[in-house]
């Protein structure tokens, strides 16, 4: 009788042992017997992401340490070169943080921009595409003759070069997945041919003036959405900015809190969007003081949004990390690499064909310089200053706004000091160095940390 109660009373401790390992789990905790002693009782084990939660700012802060140390800088770097940078023309030129400038500065920084978009994507598998600036130059020349020349309309125009720019990349892509011809030999040869064929089409006048009343023209040109109203309108997409935050950051809050792993407090996420909203009311003012936010800012800010989403929420996305962090990982794990490298180029090649779009609302016209000069070494700047790897599987598209600021900032610095383009040419070429230079320090901090 006595060995019954016993038996008993040890099943319903083993019981409540359960109960409790469950509970804790839940909250992001684990129990595990010690490896000597099997029969031993379990250790708990608690995610150290909620041991960073609980100690409040202290946890952040030596979590924060910790990270920097091991090489993982994340945004950090362009963040305080970008305060540098503008700490130092605004004591130079006091013009320079005016809402005009910065307004200049917000919407010429959008035609590159798109360019470094697509990049991000090459180089995420560890590759380049020298062939984007050429792209963009045959684009804008595409859309001059077929709505100049051919009387099409505008925006049956614009969909017919942004493909044609999309299968030119998924050429390059063809032969690079295909045949094994590398990435730089092969966008090289579409720079040289994309950027004759243009020069074919552009003809011995080499200009041809597009109509700005043209519908994609004048989308792209120096207007706004909301025309009179752009003072509403800059504090509405402000306004928008900070609803899609707090939706999207407490929807993963909820879906976290199902699947019983570690989540994002209320608090944190209220102090993220909290300082989301201070950015982005503060840009809409000084916007407001000047000409309002412009069509291409907002269009570039979107494609920003949808392509974050894209890499980071989808299959698709998590399939290009896959691809650069590991060809060989990624084809055992059953993903078609020859299609990611495709379709990869295809992006780039469509978001350069939108940028040579964005060049030609610019000027109203396709002409020789279109996507020429230094357009493709900005655009390959942008995403490596704004903190996309050279060597692959590490980056974000938010790279191409930081890096488009930083080399904007210094483009428009330059000229309200009035000095020559040689001037802009090497600092901008210093500071593409010091990007590359902490990318691989950071690399080997990872490495040396076991990160890597």
């Amino acid at each position: 009788m006595e060995t019954e109660k016993t038996a008993k009373a040890e099943q319903a401790e083993a019981e409540k042992t359960a109960k409790a390992d469950a509970t804790k789990a839940a909250e992001g905790q684990d129990t595990v017997a010690p490896a000597d002693d099997p029969t031993a009782a379990p250790v708990t084990v608690v995610d150290p992401r909620l041991l960073v939660r609980e100690e409040g700012f202290k946890g952040y802060w030596t979590e924060f340490v910790r990270k920097v140390k091991g090489g993982e800088l994340g945004s950090l770097p362009v963040v305080l070169g970008l305060i540098v940078i503008w700490t130092i023309f605004q004591v130079k030129n006091d013009r320079f943080l005016s809402a005009d400038n910065l307004s200049n500065i917000s919407y010429f920084l959008s035609a590159t921009g798109m360019l470094a978009i697509g990049l991000v994507f090459v180089l995420l598998l560890g590759e380049i595409d020298l062939s984007v600036g050429s792209v963009s130059g045959l684009a804008s020349t595409l859309f001059a003759v077929f709505v100049v020349d051919h009387t099409m309309n505008p925006w049956l125009s614009l969909f017919l070069t942004v493909l044609t720019g999309a299968a030119i990349g998924a050429l390059h892509g063809w032969f690079f997945a295909k045949i094994g011809v590398p990435a730089f030999v092969v966008t090289l040869a579409g720079f040289l041919g994309w950027n004759g064929l243009m020069l074919w089409l552009l003809g011995s006048s080499g200009t041809i003036n597009i109509p700005s009343d043209s519908g994609p023209v004048k989308l792209l040109g120096q207007s706004s959405f909301f025309m009179d109203q752009q003072i509403i309108g800059a504090y509405l997409l402000a306004g928008l900015a900070v609803v899609l935050s707090l939706v999207g950051n407490f929807g993963e809050q909820r879906r976290r809190k199902e699947a019983g792993v570690p989540f994002r407090p209320t608090a944190e996420i209220l102090i993220r969007v909290g300082l989301l909203a201070i950015a982005s009311f503060a840009a809409a003012a000084v916007l407001n003081n000047s000409n309002g936010v412009s069509n291409s800012l907002v269009i570039f800010l979107a494609a920003l949004v949808i392509v974050d989403f894209v890499l980071r929420r989808t299959t698709y996305g998590r399939k290009v990390f896959a691809v650069g962090g590991g060809i060989e990982a990624a084809r055992r794990a059953g993903i078609n690499v020859p299609m990611i490298r495709i379709s990869v180029f295809a992006i780039s090649g469509g978001f350069a064909a939108v940028g040579g779009m964005f060049f030609a609302g610019q000027t109203a016209s396709a002409t020789l310089n279109a996507g020429g000069g230094n357009t493709l070494m900005l655009a390959i700047a942008a995403a490596v200053i704004g903190g996309t790897s050279l060597f692959g599987g590490r980056g974000s598209v938010w790279s191409a706004l930081l890096g488009m600021l930083v080399i904007q900032s210094i483009q428009t610095g330059l000229d309200l000091l009035n000095m020559n383009t040689s001037i802009q040419y090497m600092i901008t070429g210093g500071v593409l160095l010091g990007a590359v230079v902490i990318d691989s320090v950071s690399r080997k901090s990872q490495k040396a940390s076991g990160r890597g």
